[in-house]
């Protein structure tokens, strides 16, 4: 697998592109992406009960198993908790760009983000999508509009793309998303989109990604709140060119672990813009009887906030990792827990085998003010390990989101 300069348009015959149509004050607000020719799809929703009428309409489509060629995203407005008109909007969106296209509705997937309980100004978006259409291409540039077109408090877009050989054709996967607040997705993230010119089966894809997202995604936390317009849509068109994948073969092996990396790449970066977030910070719990009693541990730590804010604080409290791990649902053995905490400045140990050691609090200070920080906490009660990412828990965050409807 290699890492190239990269995106959403890298696969072969996939176009994108991204403008400013008016539904924010500055900053693009409408991508559009396209398969050139119909390709399979695969998606995670969110969890939570309160789905976006995007959402829903997606997941018809994923359920009657149409081939999908195109995505349109609308940043600035959710269309969520709009009723009978936002399922309406939706659908007209959608419409707007099959005709555009020569597509039908139904082979255009839809997604949303922004502010909750506010119409989409549809003159605005109907026009916009029309305008922007016609810019579709494949160019590396025309990926960065889209990545940034479907940003909203992120700070910076996020973007890659990987090459592997199967069969002797070279395939490629590119992916971008947006995601900065409202993030725990128990699913996916907040929107993440990839696209691939391998030939797959749709049965395949499908299990691929499911398998995946809980490594990735549902590793990550910034604030502990499950958007209801989450979700990750793939698509891919076969345009390499290799005989169809249909079963878990070495070539299969070869692809699910290039997806895999997209993915969890995509996630992290997610959390690195986290809301007012100045540290990133990777969970690592090892030693576990099961591999869901690491995930559960890990994340639990990720998402409390009084973690997050002893980060912030480069405040060594051990005690609240604990506190997390014990409330998680898992059981585990005090007795045998050790916890270290590692960045670039060094490594110490706070407490071994559920003894607290003391440490030495200069040089923890030291490791907790850099931006990335390890935790590796240590059971010794079986095989098994799970990785989770976060951040810390700062006034900025606090200010962006009292402020973020205004």
């Amino acid at each position: 697998m290699q890492i190239i300069d990269g995106g959403i348009t890298s696969p072969k015959k996939f176009k994108a592109t991204g403008n400013y149509i008016g539904i924010k004050r500055k900053r693009k607000d409408l991508a559009i992406i396209y398969s050139e020719i119909p390709a399979k799809s695969a998606a995670t929703f969110t969890t939570n009960v309160v789905k976006a009428a995007p959402v829903l309409w997606n997941q018809k489509l994923i359920n009657q198993k149409e081939n999908i060629q195109a995505i349109v995203v609308n940043s600035g407005n959710a269309n969520a908790c709009t009723g009978d008109r936002g399922m309406a909007d939706t659908i007209k969106m959608a419409q707007t760009v099959a005709d555009c296209l020569n597509l039908k509705k139904e082979e255009v997937l839809v997604a949303s983000t922004g502010v909750i309980g506010v119409p989409l100004p549809m003159d605005i978006i109907c026009t916009g999508i029309k305008k922007t259409v016609i810019d579709l291409n494949s160019s590396r540039e025309s990926a960065k509009q889209a990545a940034e077109a479907i940003m909203t408090t992120d700070t910076f877009p996020k973007e890659i793309a990987v090459t592997f050989n199967i069969q002797g054709k070279t395939i490629t996967i590119g992916g971008m998303a947006k995601g900065s607040g409202m993030i725990h997705p128990n699913m996916a993230t907040m929107l993440s989109f990839i696209t691939t010119d391998l030939n797959i089966s749709q049965e395949l894809l499908r299990k691929t990604l499911k398998e995946s997202v809980v490594d990735s995604y549902n590793m990550i936390s910034v604030d502990g709140d499950t958007s209801t317009n989450d979700m990750v849509l793939v698509l891919a068109n076969g345009a390499a060119g290799n005989e169809i994948i249909d079963t878990e073969n070495e070539d299969y092996k070869i692809f699910k672990e290039a997806f895999d990396y997209v993915n969890t790449y995509l996630a992290k970066q997610i959390v690195k813009d986290g809301e007012g977030a100045g540290k990133f910070i990777e969970v690592k719990v090892k030693g576990t009887k099961t591999k869901d009693d690491a995930r559960i541990l890990s994340k639990s730590i990720i998402t409390s906030n009084l973690v997050k804010t002893a980060f912030f604080g480069a405040d060594a409290n051990w005690g609240r990792i604990m506190c997390a791990m014990g409330y998680s649902g898992v059981n585990f053995n005090t007795n045998k827990v050790t916890i270290k905490f590692i960045s670039k400045n060094g490594e110490i140990t706070l407490i071994e085998k559920g003894l607290p050691l003391n440490f030495d609090e200069d040089l923890s200070l030291k490791i907790l003010q850099e931006k990335d920080i390890k935790v590796i906490v240590l059971l010794e009660e079986g095989q098994e390990e799970a990785t989770a990412w976060g951040c810390d828990l700062s006034y900025e965050y606090v200010r962006i989101n009292a402020e973020y409807r205004t």
